[in-house]
């Protein structure tokens, strides 16, 4: 068995450090006192961050831009051609809502199973509160277990880390092949692509990842990475790579693939998955799934890397008999998730099965600086389950990949901007109508459409646009001015049928899918003043 500090790498030491720094701003929506404690104690991420180390609740200014990702200054632009042509394509909308209403029926009939849903969404937003603004505890509870029990643990600080300790990792095992089970933290840190420059050939075991590999894609959806794609595709797709005869039968294909999937199990010596909950209490791992490819990922090969967010630690081993449930009637509108497995640790002597080592990578990449914002902190609350996606007009609309992100819809637009760069990515905190569905869905009550607002607020500060603050200096100069308002008025009303047939640049984009009405004869202010003499102005 592994010493207590010794699944730290020894070519970076490491140690305990000051992520209370980032938790001395409270949430001020959450004032009560955790379990009687007065101060946080010292922390375990392992390293400093300076961006948090005056530990304000001032919105850090500046994140860390995802290495891999595309130029961000293009991101708006692509954005804005990407989801016009999404809108455009109204069979793929048909088909992205048709997909969707089997959830909505499923998810409906699903919470109407618990005694109570809003108590239920309470017990899990309190679960997941109480980690996360205890991490200081629970991190290094969590990685003390973890090693007891024989893991080994790996501190990342950003996803360029991230990737050299799994590249380090793999090529230590001496690995011909690597499985791969769902893991949107790899995503994030585009591992796969990193692997397969290094020369390792990589293979995603789940259904829908191992489509949108073939297909060339990333994940269309966190959860369902290939609701985009229809039966008669997929059949064309594996005729092309598998060599399989076509079939529009869902059972057939899943079997083609388990098929083909059988031998790389056998064949592969790295397995790598994701974490859906880290056990403090016990220090294990906690991976939940519907088609058991993860379990024959973790178990099969000779190594096992996991690779996590440390926001997902939880404390109790019973916070599950909560959350497991949440997650599966949220995410994929089920009663629970086929198999939610722990895992402790490498195979112990006596044991029959499971890896020969086990490593996790706990990853930060900018999310010590959402931990240091008190107001938006509760993001770091996101269990991954979609359902915020699931009801969002925007993304039913645009589709997954206009996103341009790991992370897509309501959730992904609040993170993003934290991951990639707020000036770049403040586009996405926009795609959004404020309807509130998001924040309703979300079953651990993270305020999303409030932390839109928040992301709009604090762009504005930190990186304002300078054509919107021109017009906004104009728009207040003349509003402040009644009559040069009303001459505007005036003028717009009599170029307005100018403007349409022109159509100039500003009102270019808001004519391609809307129609301005008629003018009006006279203003509101002047049919007002003519009802009511006395408030002439």
């Amino acid at each position: 068995m592994r010493s207590r500090g010794s699944g730290t790498r020894a070519a970076r030491p490491l140690k305990y450090s000051t992520v209370c720094t980032a938790l001395r701003g409270r949430n001020p929506r959450n004032q009560h006192r955790l379990y009687g404690r007065s101060r946080l104690q010292v922390a375990a991420i392992g390293y400093n961050q300076d961006m948090i180390v005056n530990g304000t609740s001032a919105t850090p200014a500046s994140h860390p831009t995802v290495s891999g990702a595309e130029l961000p200054r293009l991101a708006k632009k692509r954005f804005l051609h990407d989801a016009a042509e999404s809108v455009r394509d109204t069979d793929h909308r048909a088909f992205i809502r048709k997909a969707l209403g089997g959830y909505y029926v499923s998810h409906n009939a699903q919470k109407s199973r618990f005694r109570d849903w809003e108590q239920a969404r309470d017990a899990a937003s309190l679960a997941k509160w109480s980690a996360v603004n205890r991490l200081d505890e629970l991190l290094p509870r969590f990685v003390a277990n973890f090693e007891a029990n024989g893991g080994q643990v790996h501190w990342a600080r950003d996803a360029d880390e991230a990737r050299t300790i799994v590249l380090d990792l793999v090529k230590a095992a001496r690995a011909k092949a690597v499985i791969k089970s769902k893991c949107m933290t790899s995503e994030e840190i585009h591992l796969n692509a990193a692997l397969e420059a290094d020369g390792y050939g990589v293979v995603e075991s789940d259904l829908g990842e191992f489509i949108q590999q073939l297909r060339g894609e990333p994940p269309y959806h966190f959860v369902f990475p290939c609701m985009h794609v229809r039966r008669e595709e997929i059949s064309d797709l594996f005729g092309r790579h598998l060599g399989t005869a076509p079939t529009d039968s869902p059972e057939e294909l899943t079997m083609i693939a388990r098929r083909h999937m059988r031998g790389l199990y056998i064949d592969a010596d790295v397995g790598i998955t994701g974490a859906n909950f880290l056990v403090a209490e016990t220090g294990q791992i906690s991976i939940t799934e519907n088609e058991g490819n993860a379990r024959l990922t973790a178990a099969l090969p000779r190594v096992h890397i996991a690779i996590s967010g440390f926001e997902k630690v939880v404390e109790h081993l019973d916070d599950l008999a909560v959350l497991l449930p949440m997650l599966a009637t949220a995410g994929a509108g089920q009663p629970m998730t086929c198999y939610n497995t722990l895992y402790a640790g490498p195979r112990q002597p006596g044991e029959a099965d499971g890896p020969e080592e086990m490593h996790l990578v706990l990853l930060d990449n900018a999310r010590t600086a959402i931990l240091a914002d008190p107001e938006q902190r509760d993001s770091l609350h996101c269990i991954r389950c979609g359902a915020c996606l699931n009801v969002c007009p925007i993304f039913k609309n645009v589709g997954g990949f206009t996103y341009g992100t790991t992370y897509q819809g309501p959730i992904g637009s609040v993170i993003t901007p934290h991951l990639r760069g707020l000036a770049d990515w403040n586009h996405l905190s926009g795609a959004s109508s404020l309807c509130g569905a998001c924040s309703d869905a979300c079953p651990v009550r993270i305020d999303i459409h409030h932390h839109l607002l928040h992301n709009r607020r604090n762009a504005a500060r930190t990186s304002p646009n300078a054509l919107e603050k021109i017009g906004h200096k104009l728009f207040v100069m003349v509003a402040r001015r009644p009559w040069l308002f009303a001459l505007g008025g005036k003028l717009f009303r009599q170029t307005l049928p100018l403007l349409k047939a022109l159509r100039p640049p500003l009102l270019r984009d808001w004519l391609a899918s809307r129609d301005l009405p008629q003018a009006p004869r006279e203003s509101f202010r002047r049919q007002w003043e003519r009802r009511r003499p006395e408030t002439r102005v």
